[in-house]
């Protein structure tokens, strides 16, 4: 239970610190990978909702064997947004910048699915 604790915790603190600035930097977004984002609504309804999701696992984090069915919920948060990006820059939708997402994601995806593991033993 350890290990599922730290991830998530580390999961959390994690997203607030790179998502939390996004909420003040809308202009920079669209001068570093143009065009401007012209849909203020879904680009602070994402920056939101993935906050929200941040919370959700440092809720998990304080209790990993009760909240383990959220743990399926936090991976669907996870890949198939990294499917999404990967088909946008196979398609030259996305930049390669944008793309180490992926990185971070998939790594927290992988260690969501070896803590959704390791918690069944301890539950």
């Amino acid at each position: 239970m350890k290990f599922a604790r730290f991830v998530f915790a580390f999961a959390g603190i994690l997203g607030l610190l790179i998502l939390t600035p996004g909420l003040f930097t809308i202009d920079m977004v669209g001068e570093r990978f143009p065009p401007a984002v012209t849909h203020p609504d879904f680009y602070y309804g994402f920056l939101t909702v993935t906050l929200a999701w941040q919370v959700v696992f440092l809720i998990i984090a304080t209790n990993p064997a009760r909240y383990r069915p959220l743990m399926l919920a936090a991976m669907l948060e996870k890949f198939p947004y990294i499917a999404m990006l990967v088909v946008l820059h196979l398609r030259g939708q996305l930049a390669a910048a944008q793309l180490a997402a992926v990185a971070i994601d998939g790594t927290l995806g992988v260690l969501f699915v070896a803590a959704y593991f390791k918690t069944r033993a301890a539950a």
